[in-house]
């Protein structure tokens, strides 16, 4: 079975969305059969945290792995970019306890991605993608994640706000078997998407210490009035963020499964405890 590592080392240094703790981000090589894994380098030992959903320790506002004082936070949008970009196994030493946010999206670290390139490597052990046969659900209310039998691994969401710049949206992406193809379709459509969030919210989070590290500058926030930071990239970007959420969330499961995701009004709780439920058949 053919994997895929970086052909080259990428630096990238930002500040963390909800601790607001700087932190310097390097991106690896690895061997092959070996995964996507974090390493907390300003950590005695230097700990390793594994990508892996067994790893996942909390779900408020984002995901974080590990346990304890070992963890890395709000690591979805790079891991989204490395599982979308075909980057099977790479190791990414932090400094610090969260990935940093940058613009928002995952543009920047696809660009990176893209620029050094990849490297092709062999598994000896063949392994083949787990295929859904049977419908597979989470749902709270009328949120809801699923996957479904599909011939192809597509990732579809729907969300709906009271607010009417939001409003009711949906996007679908479909993973194209052709790694060029899905590539450059993940960079157009779905990884320039910024996390966003809610005016009247804000207030809330930052008193519950979360949000540190939010500005206008790497969110976008919408208010009754509309947008506070337009443009927006795309006429429907916060349903594009949320399926780079998604794509993130489920990269932990190593590969994708032949599914069609399918996600509305969910949340990382929800993706998460869909992977943990797809987890059991792999």
């Amino acid at each position: 079975m053919q994997q895929h590592t970086l052909a080259g080392e990428i630096t990238h240094t930002g500040v963390g969305l909800h601790s607001g703790v700087k932190t310097q981000v390097r991106i690896l090589p690895a061997p092959a059969g070996i995964g996507r894994f974090f390493v907390r380098v300003d950590l005695p030992g230097s700990p390793i945290i594994p990508a892996q959903i067994a790893a996942v320790s909390q779900t408020v506002l984002s995901t974080q792995l590990g346990k304890n004082q070992v963890y890395v936070r709000t690591v979805e949008h790079l891991l989204a970019a490395l599982a979308a970009m075909g980057v099977d196994n790479v190791k990414i030493e932090i400094d610090g306890p969260e990935i940093p946010l940058l613009d928002g999206s995952a543009e920047i670290w696809c660009q990176k991605i893209a620029e050094v390139g990849l490297v092709s490597q062999e598994l000896v052990k063949i392994t083949t993608p787990l295929i859904i046969t049977e419908p597979i659900w989470i749902y709270e209310g009328d949120a809801f994640v699923c996957a479904l039998p599909a011939p192809e691994t597509r990732f579809s969401y729907g969300i709906d706000f009271d607010l009417p710049a939001i409003g009711n949206q949906w996007h679908s992406f479909l993973l194209s078997k052709d790694l060029k193809k899905s590539s450059a379709e993940f960079i157009s459509e779905i990884a320039p998407a910024r996390t966003f969030g809610l005016e009247h919210q804000i207030e809330l989070m930052q008193k519950s210490g979360l949000i540190k590290g939010g500005s206008l500058d790497n969110a976008l926030v919408c208010g009754s009035q509309g947008w506070l930071n337009p443009p927006l990239r795309f006429a429907n970007e916060p349903v594009r963020h949320k399926i780079l959420d998604l794509v993130g969330d489920l990269s932990l499961l190593g590969n994708f499964p032949i599914a069609h995701f399918l996600a509305y009004k969910a949340s990382h709780n929800l993706h998460i405890r869909l992977a943990e439920k797809i987890s059991k058949l792999i």
